[in-house]
């Protein structure tokens, strides 16, 4: 065994060289690895979304309240509204509620960039808190109940979640990708505006 071994020395430190390089690469890929995770995990973003109802200012609201609680930028491809679980694009049974006069703003949100740590406020609608619907919250509240949301959104890695106030709820849940629509659901709701001033009129 020993003569074999003097024989075949050169034979041997090939080996050897080989398995230190096998060594190395693992240590590189390992550590390349951690280094994206640590990158993934420096700028991972972590969207929650709140309905609310205040008063403030003599006034009361309803609304729709995004939060970026992670750690990186959400940059927010798609928007989906839910009304007993199932798509909608018709929110007009909330805002039939809203008494005359009332105020409703919205802003758009697919394309935005969320930075960690800021919120929007995609919609809300405000009235005198003084005025004679104020008795009739009720109803507005309750259909409010009715209503989630789901949002897909990607990191500034391309890496992409959805998160929603329903189902899977609130932990975001990763996607390969997400698929940015046509339009906004948002805008779209913003052409309704002018009915909380001008009542459209329904059919009979």
């Amino acid at each position: 065994m020993l003569r074999w071994f003097k024989s075949n020395h050169q034979a041997l430190t090939a080996i050897g060289a080989m398995v230190v390089g096998l060594a190395a690469l693992y240590v590189a890929w390992d550590q390349a690895r951690v280094m994206r995770a640590q990158q993934h995990g420096a700028v991972y973003p972590a969207l929650q979304m709140d309905g609310f109802v205040t008063y403030q200012n003599g006034r009361q609201s309803v609304g729709l309240r995004v939060t970026n609680s992670g750690v990186g930028p959400a940059i927010i491809e798609d928007v989906v509204l839910l009304r007993d679980e199932e798509p909608s694009e018709e929110f007009r049974s909330v805002i039939d509620l809203a008494p005359e006069g009332s105020d409703l703003s919205w802003t758009t949100m697919i394309g935005r960039v969320l930075a960690a740590g800021d919120a929007v406020e995609p919609i809300e609608m405000s009235w005198s808190a003084d005025g004679p619907y104020q008795p009739e919250m009720t109803p507005i509240a309750d259909e409010w109940t009715h209503w989630d949301i789901s949002i897909c959104y990607c990191s500034v890695f391309d890496r992409c979640w959805r998160s929603a106030t329903t189902g899977v709820g609130l932990r975001p849940e990763r996607v390969p990708h997400c698929e940015r629509p046509d339009y906004d659901i948002f805008e779209d709701l913003g052409r309704d505006a002018d009915r909380l001033s001008n009542p459209l009129e329904t059919d009979e």
